[in-house]
């Protein structure tokens, strides 16, 4: 007997509806290169999550983008209530030159980790997740400086949040940025998450 899904079909559907739109209006906008930010690229892991009602996938995003979003969020809001930038990097947020309906889109930030949460605590947190996330930003972290520049600054690894120019050489910012984010950013998450709340159910194998 097949068990029941973990994930609502109106989830399912509602996530592949908001990535139908946001893929092209991002293509056209930003280019298929935007696509490599950690927390851009995690929108297409987690979709693929949510119909697999894989916890392995939806864990790794969950490493991959629970810290980052929340600095996301805290300089938006820092921005939006108290007038200036806390750290930086939501500064598209609020540049009246910009489409209101694409920055509109971008808001999904601030929602990617609650959803994530929200998958783990129905289909179970997975360990692996942590290999399979240092695995995806060992890819993304070489290409982001093969097709991109220190103009495009994808994944911060030229500058830190937009402001301060480390002068690496590409490629050792590269390897550079996937120790330091799987040493300060996910291992720490995963940490947390190992110590997660009992009623968080175990995964299934496999994806």
């Amino acid at each position: 007997m097949s068990q029941a899904p973990r994930l609502p079909l109106a989830a399912k559907v509602a996530y592949t509806a908001w990535m139908a739109v946001w893929i092209p209006v991002y293509w056209v906008a930003n280019g298929p290169q935007n696509f490599l930010w950690l927390c851009d690229f995690a929108n297409f892991v987690v979709l693929l999550a949510i119909w697999r009602e894989s916890a392995r996938l939806a864990s790794s995003q969950l490493l991959g983008v629970a810290v980052i979003q929340a600095l996301w969020a805290a300089d938006f809001f820092y921005r939006l209530i108290g007038g200036r930038h806390l750290i930086g990097g939501t500064e598209y947020m609020f540049d009246a030159t910009q489409p209101l309906s694409l920055r509109a889109l971008s808001l999904f930030h601030l929602w990617t980790v609650p959803l994530l949460w929200w998958m783990c605590r129905r289909v179970g947190y997975d360990r692996r997740g942590l290999r399979l996330q240092v695995g995806f930003t060992a890819v993304l972290f070489p290409t982001s400086v093969w097709v991109g520049d220190a103009e495009r600054n994808l994944n911060w690894l030229y500058a830190p949040f937009g402001r301060t120019d480390l002068g690496l050489p590409p490629w050792v910012a590269a390897a550079l940025g996937v120790l330091v984010v799987s040493v300060v950013v996910y291992w720490p998450t995963d940490w947390l998450m190992r110590r997660r709340p009992r009623e968080l159910p175990s995964p299934h194998a496999g994806l």
